[in-house]
C-alpha cells in the first residue's frame, strides 16, 4: 500500500494529483496544517515537518521531485514520465524541477498573506517581489507553450507527463497572487490540464482550503 501524508492546497497535492493520473491504488492521512507536522512521529517521515511524505514497500519518501521522479519511474517511465533513453528526458527533467522554482516564490507569497498572524510581520517590499519573480516564472513557462518552432498543447511535445503536473499544480498556487494576464498560452494549457479527471480528484473541499480569497494582491507600502 502506498500512503501519501498530505496538506490541501500544498505541494502535497502534485503528489496527489500524479496518484490519481498513475491510477494506483493508494490512501491519504490528511494533517492540518500546522504545528502538528513538527512532532516526532511527523519528523520520522518528513525530517524538516514538510509535506508530502510518500510510505511506500516499507520506506519513506519525501521532496515532490524524488517523488514524481519515483513513482513515474517505477509505474509509468515512458507514459508519465520518460525513461532514460526518451529523446525528450532531458525536457521532461527540466520542467518536472522548475516546479520547484515556481512552489519557492508562491509559498513565500503564502507566508506573507495567509500564514503570518500579525501585519506588522508581513512586507508589501516582499509581496511585490515575489509576485514580480512569478510573473518571470510565468514567462518562461508562456515561452515554452508558444515556440513557434513546435506545436504544443503541453510542456512536452510528446504530450501530457507529470512535467504537467507538477508544473500545473506549482501555477495552480501560484495564481493566488500573480494573474494569468499577457500570458495566453499559459492560461489555456491551465485550463486543459484542470479540466482532467485527476487534477479535480486532487482538489480540497471547502471547509478543507488553506486560502480562504480567490486572489490576493500585493499590498501598497
Amino acid at each position: 500500500m502506498i500512503t501519501l501524508h498530505h496538506c490541501p492546497q500544498t505541494r502535497s497535492m502534485r503528489s496527489l494529483w500524479l496518484l490519481h493520473e498513475l491510477d494506483v491504488d493508494f490512501r491519504v492521512h490528511v494533517h492540518p496544517f500546522d504545528k502538528s507536522l513538527r512532532a516526532p512521529e511527523f519528523l520520522n517521515l518528513s525530517p524538516a515537518g514538510r509535506v508530502p511524505a510518500l510510505e511506500i514497500d516499507g520506506h519513506r519518501m519525501f521532496e515532490t521531485g524524488a517523488i514524481t521522479q519515483y513513482l513515474c519511474e517505477r509505474f509509468s517511465p515512458d507514459g508519465l514520465g520518460r525513461s532514460p533513453s526518451a529523446p525528450e528526458r532531458m525536457d521532461w527533467l527540466v520542467w518536472v524541477h522548475f516546479a520547484e522554482t515556481v512552489s519557492q516564490h508562491a509559498a513565500a507569497l503564502t507566508q506573507q498573506h495567509v500564514v503570518l498572524y500579525d501585519d506588522n510581520m508581513r512586507s508589501p517590499t516582499v509581496m511585490k517581489l515575489e509576485a514580480a519573480r512569478l510573473g518571470k516564472c510565468y514567462d518562461a513557462i508562456e515561452a515554452r507553450l508558444s515556440d513557434p518552432s513546435a506545436e504544443r498543447d503541453y510542456l512536452l511535445t510528446s504530450g501530457f507527463s507529470a512535467a504537467d503536473v507538477s508544473v500545473g499544480q506549482a501555477v495552480y498556487m501560484a495564481r493566488y497572487f500573480r494573474t494569468f494576464d499577457d500570458h495566453p498560452a499559459l492560461a489555456r494549457w491551465f485550463e486543459r490540464i484542470t479540466e482532467r479527471p485527476a487534477f479535480q480528484a486532487s482538489l480540497p473541499d471547502v471547509s478543507d482550503r488553506l486560502y480562504d480569497q480567490d486572489f490576493y494582491p500585493a499590498w501598497e507600502a
